[in-house]
C-alpha cells in the first residue's frame, strides 16, 4: 500500500505539493476546538469611521447655517442705529494760570462734563468703559473715564464725568498763548476728545462693537470761571 501524504498525481506524472493546512486550535477538556471568530478588516473600520466624520460635519454646517439664518432675520426686523453720545454741559469747577519766570505758565483746572446717551433702537445697548481727554493746542491735559452701563431701548440717559488739572506746566509758545488769551482775551480753548464703545443686545447675544466718537471744542472764560462756547462733532457730523 502506497503512502499519499501531501502529494497529489499530475496527468503528467509529477506530483504536487499541497499547501500547509493552516494550525487549528488544540481541543479543550471536553474534546471540542475552540472557535476563534475573524475580527474585521482595517478598511472597512476606516470606512465607518470617515461616514461618521462626514456626517458630523454637514451636521454642524446645518446648526451653523440655521444659526446665521436666525440672527439675520432679527437683525432685519430689529434695523439697529447707531446710538447717539454727545457732551450736553461742562461745568468748570475751578482754573488757575500762574505765571513763571522767565518763558513758561502752570494751569490747574477742575471741570465737570455732563454727556447725554440716546438710545434710538427698540433693544437695549451697553456700553464699555470709555474714556476722555481734555487738550489745550494738542497739549494732553488730563484724562476722564466713564465705567461701562447698560441703556434700555428708547431711553436717554446722563452720565456725569469729571476731569482735575493739577499744574500742568506749558513752555514757551503755548504758555504765552495762555497767557495771552485768559489775562487779554478772557477765553481758554479746549478740546474734549474720545470714543465711545457700545454693543447692541438681542436676546443675550451682543452685536459686534460699534464706535462714536466724540470732539468738542470748548472756550472757558477765567474771569467768570464759566463755559461761554460748546460746538461738539457727532462722528463728523455737527449737532
Amino acid at each position: 500500500m502506497t503512502t499519499r501524504g501531501n502529494h497529489d498525481p499530475q496527468p503528467n506524472g509529477e506530483r504536487r505539493q499541497r499547501p500547509p493546512a493552516p494550525p487549528q486550535a488544540p481541543p479543550t477538556s471536553n474534546g471540542y476546538r475552540q472557535y476563534y471568530p475573524m475580527t474585521p478588516s482595517r478598511s472597512s473600520s476606516s470606512a465607518s469611521l470617515k461616514g461618521c466624520c462626514c456626517c458630523l460635519f454637514l451636521l454642524f454646517s446645518f446648526l451653523a447655517l440655521l444659526v446665521l439664518a436666525v440672527v439675520l432675520v432679527i437683525i432685519l426686523a430689529v434695523k439697529p442705529k447707531k446710538p447717539q453720545f454727545d457732551l450736553q454741559q461742562v461745568g468748570v469747577q475751578y482754573m488757575d494760570i500762574i505765571q513763571n519766570p522767565p518763558s513758561t505758565a502752570s494751569l490747574s483746572l477742575t471741570i465737570r462734563l455732563l454727556f447725554t446717551a440716546v438710545n434710538p433702537n427698540k433693544v437695549g445697548i451697553k456700553y464699555g468703559q470709555s474714556s476722555f481727554t481734555v487738550m489745550y493746542r494738542g497739549i494732553p491735559l488730563g484724562k476722564a473715564s466713564i465705567p461701562g452701563f447698560y441703556q434700555d431701548a428708547h431711553s436717554v440717559r446722563q452720565v456725569v464725568a469729571s476731569i482735575a488739572v493739577d499744574r500742568v506746566n506749558l513752555l514757551q509758545a503755548d504758555a504765552a498763548d495762555l497767557i495771552r488769551d485768559a489775562s487779554l482775551n478772557d477765553r481758554v480753548e479746549l478740546r474734549v476728545l474720545g470714543d465711545v464703545g457700545a454693543k447692541i443686545r438681542v436676546m443675550n447675544f451682543d452685536s459686534p462693537r460699534v464706535q462714536v466718537s466724540v470732539d468738542c471744542a470748548i472756550v472757558i472764560s477765567p474771569r467768570k470761571q464759566s463755559l461761554t462756547y460748546k460746538q461738539c462733532g457727532f462722528d463728523g457730523l455737527n449737532v
